[in-house]
């Protein structure tokens, strides 16, 4: 199983970016894939969830509004389009299959079994 990110770069704040994430060796719809980021010195957030079973999406507060994520199932690709792009969005991204759990209106993502090896966003001010 891999999953290959890529896509990342440098760009001002308000630009655009967008993340690709190629799946292979597994059924690309037996796992739910999305995105994740660290920055230096914090926790690893959830950015967004792709459910492909029901093409549902989820979204961190952080980015909702902002980001979007889609799929391309001839491709096995996972995209990540990055809007409106903020200094504060500035990590390492990382894609990975993900499981999502929903209470109330928080909504938690986590990275599950597969990791992809990250891509630099930066975005300068």
């Amino acid at each position: 199983v891999q999953l290959q990110a890529s896509g990342g770069g440098l760009v001002q704040a308000g630009g655009s970016l967008r993340l690709s994430c190629a799946a292979s060796g597994f059924i690309f719809h037996s796992y739910a894939i999305g995105w994740f980021r660290q920055a230096p010195g914090k926790e690893r957030e959830g950015v967004s969830c792709f459910v492909s079973s029901d093409s549902s999406t989820y979204y961190a507060d952080s980015v909702k509004g902002r980001f979007t994520i889609f799929s391309d199932t001839v491709e096995n690709t996972v995209y990540l389009q990055m809007n409106s792009l903020k200094p504060e969005d500035t990590a390492v991204y990382y894609c990975a299959t993900c499981r999502v759990t929903v209470v109330g209106t928080t909504i938690d993502i986590r990275g599950t079994r597969y990791w992809g090896e990250g891509t630099q966003v930066t975005v300068s001010s």
